[in-house]
């Protein structure tokens, strides 16, 4: 046990080595749950949770990992270590194996019907996956499962090995080694210890310590209700080929299901005790060993000298691998619904402020103003605003190798457009912006992503190779265009604004006196002889 630690600081060297190391570290946190949780504190039950899940692996598994590692590993000769385990042993082995051991082939042998979720959390650490088709928790000694193939490939190469969680007794011995004596040393009043049974091997070597250090300690297992499956433990009928010298190490054993596993770690996991569906499985199994006892007027045979009943039970893993299955198993109803939900499925891509520019600046990277009227001064009645577009027509042209696509209704279009605009009337000034409705985003994208997707020839001619210009009412809707157009692999931006900024904007020549007249207003060269000027 460490002594002197308390701060938790990890130097030098072997400084993860440490941080992974239980004789290095203090003791992994006892917490006890809140009342609202426990319906039996009034009955004198104090229950604690033992956060395996704290430890640098953030799972129970951590503890045999590094101990079967320990006393398996030959340095100099091991160059990879194979395992079947559905993720948190093999994980922790993966961890352990780099930072002690210097090893990075940690290979996973596991059932096919194993979440994706948990594949990829396998592969995110580095782990070498190969799957098996049967059981998904096969016996040990079944010859066509991944438990012996595990066995067989280390048989035959002597520089694999496999640990063999479920036969090899450093496994529980290393909650002897460790996990007891903590717990034991934090809650010295301890008297009931609880942990579901998968390999065994947490409640053998918890059991065995607790036989040995306090006696009078109740020691209860948990297992699987038959025909369901919790991430972890299992069933009675599965534990008969283990091993383990788990019969002498409990005293009564529960069976718990699924949905009571998953609905308790959730209620746990609000509370703050983050943890996943095992550890709500286990704390099931002791709900309904309390009140097996109280129904039969035993529950005080438990208590200790203080009057009061302290049971520990084990927080085994986090939930987020599992989060999914939180929703297959529990339903919509245990969980807040979302607003604007149907937006999870539309408006995908990524927007870029780069791509959405001020109408000073887009406009002459798309429109050449031409010499009309006099050669100096103002342009004659050229304004963009409705009912002007003559004017404009005969001011200004549309650059080569470039679009305009006009979003607006036709009938505005008609009243005002840029020479060699299209029109896609997509937008609706009737509508609010998309981004303040979500529907109208929705119905929007939606448009978008089916006009462009496979664009016909005649558009198709407007995009490809072009630098595209998106112009709608006020901008929100040539946004949500330039996104879709961007995701797609064309050069497309938007006028911040739209037609509302555009409609400011006047066209001059640049000379000296239309610089002097507009010397304090805001201007840019559309081309070398003329210059937008925004009105102040």
């Amino acid at each position: 046990m460490p002594g002197n630690n308390f701060l938790n600081v990890y130097k030098g060297p072997n400084s993860v080595r440490d941080y992974f190391d239980p004789d290095s570290a203090p003791p992994l946190p006892l917490v006890e749950i809140p009342d609202k949780l426990n319906p039996y504190r009034r009955d004198g039950v104090r229950i604690y949770a033992k956060m395996m899940t704290m430890h640098p692996a953030n799972n129970v598994k951590a503890m045999p990992a590094l101990n079967l590692l320990e006393k398996s590993v030959v340095s100099g000769k091991t160059n990879t270590i194979i395992e079947y385990s559905s993720g948190s042993t093999v994980i922790s082995m993966s961890l352990v194996s780099r930072v002690y051991h210097g090893i990075p082939d940690v290979r996973a042998f596991l059932s096919n019907k194993t979440s994706l979720a948990k594949l990829r959390l396998m592969q995110f650490f580095g782990l070498n996956i190969t799957l098996f088709g049967g059981p998904s928790q096969p016996e040990p000694t079944d010859e066509r499962g991944g438990i012996r193939a595990a066995e067989i490939m280390a048989e035959d190469n002597e520089s694999i090995i496999n640990p063999n969680q479920y036969g090899n007794d450093d496994n529980w011995k290393s909650h002897i080694r460790w996990t007891g004596p903590q717990i034991l040393k934090q809650l010295p009043e301890i008297n009931l210890i609880c942990a579901g049974m998968g390999t065994s091997g947490t409640i053998t070597g918890l059991g065995s310590y607790f036989k040995e250090a306090k006696p009078s300690v109740f020691r209860l297992g948990v297992c699987t209700a038959a025909g369901d499956r919790v991430p972890g433990p299992r069933s009675f009928a599965l534990l008969a080929p283990v091993e383990f010298p788990w019969k002498s190490a409990i005293d009564h054993i529960e069976h718990v299901g699924s949905h009571d596993s998953f609905s308790l770690s959730l209620d746990l996991c609000r509370e703050g005790i983050v943890c996943g569906p095992s550890s709500g499985f286990n704390l099931k199994g002791l709900f309904q060993f309390i009140e097996k006892q109280k129904a039969a007027g035993t529950l005080q045979n438990l208590a200790g000298a203080d009057g009061e009943i302290h049971c520990v039970f084990l927080c085994c893993d986090l939930p987020y691998q599992y989060i999914n299955e939180y929703f297959d198993k529990l339903g919509s109803g245990y969980f807040p619904s979302i607003t604007n939900e149907p937006l999870t499925k539309v408006d995908l891509y990524r927007y870029d402020e780069a791509w959405e520019k001020d109408a000073a600046v887009a406009l002459p990277l798309f429109l050449d103003v031409k010499r009309v009227g006099r050669q100096d001064g103002p342009l004659p009645d050229v304004r963009l605003e409705a009912g002007k577009g003559k004017g404009v027509n005969e001011a200004i042209s549309l650059k080569e190798g470039v679009s305009i696509i006009d979003l607006r209704q036709p009938a505005d279009f008609e009243k005002f457009n840029f020479p060699g605009s299209v029109n896609l009337p997509f937008a609706d000034p009737s509508s609010p912006s998309p981004f303040s409705n979500p529907a109208g985003l929705e119905a929007l994208w939606l448009k978008l992503e089916d006009c462009f997707k496979t664009p016909q020839e005649e558009l198709l001619s407007l995009l490809q190779g072009k630098r595209i210009l998106l112009l709608c009412y006020d901008g929100d809707s040539s946004r949500v265009a330039t996104s879709v157009l961007r995701a797609k692999g064309y050069e497309a931006d938007s006028v911040r604004g739209g037609f509302r900024a555009i409609s400011g904007l006047d066209v001059r020549y640049q000379s000296n006196d239309v610089a002097n007249d507009h010397e304090n207003k805001p201007s840019i060269a559309v081309a070398r002889e003329v210059e937008l000027i925004t009105p102040s």
